[in-house]
């Protein structure tokens, strides 16, 4: 790109310096690589396509300040959630900048056959190559039913057995690597390792790295035993982090693609320059959370929605708990809040995600996030 500083120069190249697509490097006085997580939310009086526009204007942000990758989340009959399809959402992200990761944190294993998310994220390699991630989860992502209408069965395969297969199968499929024999072994994901090995094929070396993720123990395990990255879901399961990091750790076995253990967290943090108006903004957030755990998920409210809800005793609980594991206040706040989580966990990288009712509040957010680190300007 013309014209761009030395500063943005600079941060491109320490966020590659590794080499391998998944560990960053910490800029300004970051503690550790600093990362989004966009959920692409919906708020009242507001349509997708703003949201998706939004979208746009984090990841090109995050791009110029430095942050190390964007990812979005699969979820499903969610109003207030524009993120159902990862794979579409990555390709206008792909198109719209240059440098920044991006990729899914991630893509419900189970509600996809393997071959299809091949498919999707080799085409994503190819339209912005070795820049993409492939972070699998194995939770539904929605309720139930919703998840049974998505995979057409009424047996939802989530157990121990069958997330180690499907993921086996996939990766077999992004490295071309099925047995000869087996049942697969004449079935291809293009675009994808095959070209390579066709008359006159010349294929990227590239292919996007496998993250698992997870809110309890059972990820953490296998990602340790398989070698792989793993992103841990502090910003909803906080009281499991330092649990599942300490296993990922002890199950870790080196590989091809890690020789040692590398462990994100979704974190869950609003910086605005007041920090009433940053409590007024994650509220926002706590509201739609009471509305989603009893069956009544909506749009994000707006602030002024949140401030006049009247909570009754059990919903006020959860919300101080909620609201206990979400960083926010003023950006000096907040940087002592991720700081302070950094050191208590020992995490590679902290992914944030800054959950409210407008895309103002959220991009300001982060712009102030990255000021009070002294990250690149761009």
């Amino acid at each position: 790109m013309s014209g761009e500083s030395d500063q943005t120069r600079g941060s491109e190249e320490a966020n590659s310096e590794s080499g391998d697509g998944i560990r960053g490097a910490a800029l300004g006085s970051a503690p550790v690589p600093l990362s989004v997580l966009d959920l692409v939310t919906v708020g009242a009086g507001h349509t997708a396509s703003g949201a998706v526009r939004t979208a746009v204007d984090i990841a090109r942000t995050a791009e110029r300040r430095g942050f190390h990758r964007y990812w979005v989340a699969e979820h499903h009959s969610m109003p207030g959630v524009a993120s159902s399809s990862p794979a579409v959402l990555l390709a206008h992200l792909a198109a719209h900048t240059e440098r920044i990761r991006l990729g899914s944190g991630g893509v419900m294993l189970p509600n996809h056959a393997p071959l299809v998310i091949a498919e999707q994220f080799g085409t994503l390699e190819a339209m912005a190559p070795g820049r993409v991630d492939l972070g699998l989860g194995r939770a539904p992502g929605t309720d139930g039913a919703t998840a049974a209408a998505l995979r057409r069965t009424e047996r939802l395969h989530e157990g121990a057995d069958d997330f180690p297969q499907q993921l086996a199968e996939l990766t077999r499929f992004l490295d071309d690597s099925f047995p000869d024999g087996h049942p697969y072994a004449k079935i291809h994901a293009v675009p994808g390792p095959v070209q390579a090995t066709s008359p006159g094929g010349v294929q990227s070396a590239h292919r996007p790295p496998l993250w698992l993720l997870g809110s309890s123990g059972f990820s953490a395990r296998l990602a340790g035993s398989l070698g792989l990255p793993f992103a841990f879901a502090h910003h909803f399961s906080a009281a499991n982090t330092v649990p599942a990091l300490d296993l990922y750790r002890a199950s870790f076995r080196p590989s091809e693609v890690l020789s040692e253990p590398y462990a994100l967290i979704g974190v869950a943090a609003l910086a605005a320059e007041e920090e009433h108006e940053a409590r007024c903004q994650v509220l926002t957030g706590a509201l739609s959370m009471v509305r989603l755990r009893t069956g009544r998920p909506g749009l994000v409210p707006s602030p002024e929605e949140a401030e006049a809800y009247r909570f009754n005793e059990l919903e006020r609980g959860f919300v101080d708990s909620w609201l206990g594991n979400v960083v926010h206040g003023t950006p000096d706040a907040v940087r002592q809040g991720l700081d302070e989580l950094a050191k208590r966990t020992g995490a590679d990288e902290l992914m944030i995600t800054a959950n409210a009712h407008g895309g103002a509040a959220r991009l300001r957010s982060y712009e102030l996030i990255a000021d009070a680190y002294g990250l690149p300007r761009g």
